[in-house]
């Protein structure tokens, strides 16, 4: 209980941003995105009901049923976001930010995926949709982004009968951008570059080279070759992105045969944000 009581302001802010990406960005230009939310702008032009009330009303009948089917936890830890979220929808002015729905769309979906990406990041949820999938998972072993996915692929298309083509291609970019946001938030902000590298003759000299000019720690680890079986190693740096070129070209410049193979990584923590230095 102490937990979720120190998730609360989070999940307010998380609602804030949900509501702030509804009603002053995807709201405004007739785009809905996927979700109870989604869903609440769709009944809302189809049949004029508040999209606070569809959201809080689909939201209290998913919990319902969630008690039938999950754990109390799980309960637990929806059942806030199931009613802030509606809240937020409520007290928030619906008005039009940007005139431009591309611009809308972009910025929209960049501000709803932030608000779940935190929603994540604390290990909480707004309900709604998200609680079919985990039924569907206990009792059937489907798949939770499955369901996930085709229930936001139902309220999408029905962008098409209520709201027209555009709305319904708009829905579609709106998705995208908000998984591509919310990706990058959960999986690590401080991203950086790990580069692998091998040498036949010159490890030694690339890396004193590299401790004196790019000043990251590395670690050195014991390979083999594949066909010819003759042992040899290999170096591993943890370095930023503005700090790539620069260890390529010290590499190029000491051994232009060196293997180098280098790769995005989402998130590093230690000493210096890299592994302890070699002595």
């Amino acid at each position: 209980m102490i937990k979720i009581l120190k998730q609360v302001p989070f999940v307010a802010i998380a609602a804030v941003l949900i509501g702030i990406s509804i009603n002053m960005f995807f709201g405004p230009h007739k785009i809905a995105s996927g979700g109870v939310s989604g869903m609440g702008i769709l009944i809302e032009q189809a049949f004029g009901i508040n999209r606070a009330i569809v959201v809080l009303v689909a939201n209290v009948f998913l919990l319902i049923i969630a008690a039938f089917f999950l754990k109390r936890s799980i309960i637990v830890k929806t059942i806030i976001g199931s009613i802030m979220i509606p809240i937020a929808l409520a007290f928030i002015p619906k008005i039009e930010v940007v005139q431009n729905p591309l611009l809308s769309v972009f910025f929209g979906s960049a501000i709803l995926g932030a608000g779940v990406a935190l929603l994540y990041k604390i290990e909480a949820s707004t309900g709604g949709t998200t609680i079919p999938p985990i039924i569907f998972k206990k009792y059937f072993g489907i798949d939770q982004s499955i369901v996930l996915f085709i229930s936001d692929a139902i309220i999408v298309v029905f962008n098409i009968f209520v709201f027209g083509m555009e709305s319904f291609f708009y829905s579609i970019f709106a998705l995208a951008i908000s998984a591509i946001v919310i990706n990058y938030i959960t999986s690590g902000l401080n991203r950086k570059k790990a580069v692998l590298i091998m040498s036949e003759n010159h490890l030694d000299e690339i890396k004193a080279k590299l401790l004196e000019s790019v000043n990251r720690g590395m670690t050195v680890f014991p390979a083999s070759g594949g066909y010819t079986g003759v042992e040899k190693e290999m170096l591993m740096v943890i370095m930023g992105n503005y700090e790539y070129h620069t260890t390529l070209n010290i590499v190029k410049s000491i051994d232009k045969t060196a293997f180098v193979i280098s790769y995005n990584v989402a998130e590093v923590h230690g000493l210096g944000f890299s592994y302890k230095s070699i002595e």
